[in-house]
């Protein structure tokens, strides 16, 4: 009996063992960030958090701005959205919700440009009494708050796309609501994340089983949406129905890294940042001197669900930890964070990417 339970205690270890070295080489601990980038960056201090950047097609960025850590502290300060226009000789950042009432956490953004030149804005909004998505009119770099959207469905939102002035996909990180639940999920790489769609009143599942749905996006056609999948390490593709809005399952890429959120420049490639060593920037989440790889990545589309993958930026956090997004204006690459003080503005030497 003494024996079998030796037995017994020799195969728990041997199985623990493995199944920590499986979790730190899923997570890419093991990998070796050897940094590169054909340009220069410098960094832009002001936007603490700048976790979502989207550029409109006159240069001006719109920064989604959050203190994360005084959140995770409980003691949440004021997040904001900033302005960055690109366009002038000395971009300044421009907060342009200073002046509203609600408590405002932002977290991912996304736009719609009507056919008078405004836009349309919607953002990802975390506050103590639950999600929510606020609404807002754009124009001459001022903001007008337009509603607020709650629903049960809007389990733990993450990032969304506007796909007309009322309508939106919108990706849930998590399908579990507690703190241990969701950490099950991310170490045990359960996928029950999902993808919902709101059609202006209400709102319903459009995907479900996803690996830490995360970054989403929509092809300049409209007809491909895209969903980073973080702890799933790929980007899925759906064919969607232009009459329907129904998603039909297309195919993913393995990216071998934690994907996060995902921009489309004027040629219709994708920029995605993300993070090469995801227990590291969990460490780094925690402690602010904790540095996270970051990394950006470029896909031309050649063909039919076909892409050219380039690994634009990188490196070991020393300049910028925990790298969420890339956003391309012309030859200037914006590359913002979780969690940092400050994001990155920087100029690519050689900007090719053609279609």
């Amino acid at each position: 009996m003494n024996r079998n339970i030796k037995y017994l205690v020799i195969l728990l270890l041997i199985g623990a063992g493995g199944f920590i070295l499986n979790t730190l080489n899923d997570a890419g601990e093991f990998k070796t960030i050897s940094p590169h980038f054909d340009g220069e960056c410098i960094p832009i201090p002001g936007a603490v958090g700048a976790e979502d950047i989207t550029i409109l097609k006159n240069g001006t960025a719109l920064i989604s701005s959050h203190d994360r850590r005084t959140a995770l502290a409980e003691i949440p300060e004021q997040g904001a959205l900033y302005s960055y226009n690109l366009e002038d000789e000395t971009p300044k950042l421009v907060n342009l919700t200073a002046d509203i009432s609600f408590e405002f956490n932002p977290h991912g953004i996304s736009l719609f440009e009507n056919s008078d030149g405004s836009y349309r804005i919607a953002v990802i909004n975390h506050t103590r009494n639950g999600h929510l998505i606020e609404i807002f009119d754009y124009r001459n770099d001022s903001l007008i708050h337009q509603q607020s959207i709650r629903d049960p469905l809007l389990i733990s939102p993450n990032d969304l796309v506007l796909i007309n002035a009322t309508q939106m996909y919108v990706t849930n990180d998590h399908g579990s609501t507690s703190d241990w639940g969701k950490t099950l999920e991310e170490y045990l790489q359960l996928k029950k994340a999902n993808v919902v769609f709101y059609d202006g009143l209400f709102f319903s599942i459009a995907s479900e089983n996803l690996g830490y749905a995360n970054g989403i996006n929509i092809s300049l056609d409209g007809k491909i949406l895209y969903v980073a999948e973080t702890v799933g390490k790929k980007l899925s593709m759906y064919s969607r129905n232009l009459v329907t809005n129904k998603l039909t399952f297309l195919q993913s890429i393995d990216m071998h890294s934690g994907v996060d959120n995902i921009e489309l420049d004027e040629k219709g490639n994708l920029w995605i940042g993300s993070h090469p060593k995801l227990l590291t920037f969990t460490r780094h989440a925690k402690d602010a001197d904790v540095l996270s790889p970051s990394q950006v990545f470029r896909l031309t589309p050649k063909a039919e669900n076909d892409f050219v993958i380039e690994e634009i930026f990188l490196s070991k956090g020393d300049d910028l930890s925990g790298s969420s997004v890339g956003a391309v204006f012309g030859k200037t690459l914006l590359i913002g964070s979780v969690f940092e003080r400050h994001f990155l503005s920087c100029t690519i030497n050689q900007q090719d990417g053609s279609n």
